[in-house]
């Protein structure tokens, strides 16, 4: 299993020196986090900070949690997609949802939609149009709320294309299947997308995106906090890997609690606290 960190909080700069941190100490991915206007947080442009991020760090993943599509130009994604994965050799995953309506970028603006349905089938648009520009030959597309003719997208992927994770409802069928089609899944609870699936469910997950892929290798993406304790922390991850998931993404939404310093703190420590 591998293992990788959200900045959740500090500055444009705390989150570059968060990046590094992480690659020094042994992790495996760092992640900005995609918002626009969220409460009275400071909140940065996940683009800049990852090629910032690029260009500071040797070998660790890089990607947000979550790219929210929707409200995105697909067409603008595969360029800053393509600018941060040849500035880091390669290193970009692409995990994307429909995006939080909390988030000021959808519910007080006009123009854009907060209705579940409207925004799945912009954010199917918009993985169909990643798609073909990858492939770096001309292309037209005509979905449901985007058409494009004659674009084209040069330089190709340094590895021909980016992996794309795909948050998936458990069990909504639609958004599953979404998920199943592409490199990653990252599992939530229909109900309540914050209260963690439990390693039984996982294991659900698991064979079920297995049988639909037939068999075909991907990643299966878990959110959340390790205990403190570093004994219990290590069972937490045993148990985690053993129901099939592959990353483990340390994301500390609790504001009361996470500082910037905290979490440098808890990077410098390694993915499993020792």
């Amino acid at each position: 299993m591998k293992f990788g960190v959200t900045a959740s909080c500090g500055s444009a700069a705390q989150s570059i020196e968060m990046a590094v941190a992480a690659e020094e100490a042994g992790w495996d991915g760092f992640f900005a986090w995609d918002g626009i206007s969220v409460g009275a947080m400071d909140t940065f442009d996940p683009w800049t900070l990852l090629g910032a991020a690029a260009v500071r760090t040797r070998r660790i993943t890089l990607g947000a949690m979550v790219f929210s599509l929707p409200r995105r130009k697909p067409w603008e994604v595969a360029r800053q997609a393509l600018t941060v994965d040849h500035l880091s050799g390669g290193r970009l995953v692409l995990p994307v949802g429909l995006g939080a309506v909390d988030d000021g970028a959808y519910s007080r603006v006009s123009g854009e939609s907060v209705d579940v349905k409207e925004r799945a089938a912009l954010l199917d648009d918009s993985l169909a149009i990643l798609d073909l520009a990858w492939t770096g030959e001309p292309f037209s597309f005509e979905g449901t709320h985007h058409r494009v003719s004659d674009l084209v997208f040069q330089p190709r992927p340094v590895h021909g294309r980016i992996p794309v994770w795909v948050i998936g409802s458990w069990f909504a069928p639609r958004s599953m299947r979404r998920a199943a089609g592409r490199d990653g899944v990252l599992p939530i609870r229909r109900e309540d997308g914050f209260d963690p699936l439990s390693p039984d469910q996982l294991r659900e997950v698991r064979a079920w995106v297995s049988e639909q892929r037939g068999g075909e290798p991907f990643e299966l993406v878990v959110e959340g906090v390790l205990p403190s304790d570093p004994v219990q922390a290590r069972d937490r991850a045993a148990t985690l890997e053993d129901a099939g998931v592959t990353w483990w993404i340390h994301s500390d939404w609790d504001f009361s609690t996470v500082t910037p310093d905290g979490l440098l703190d808890r990077i410098r420590l390694g993915p499993v606290p020792r």
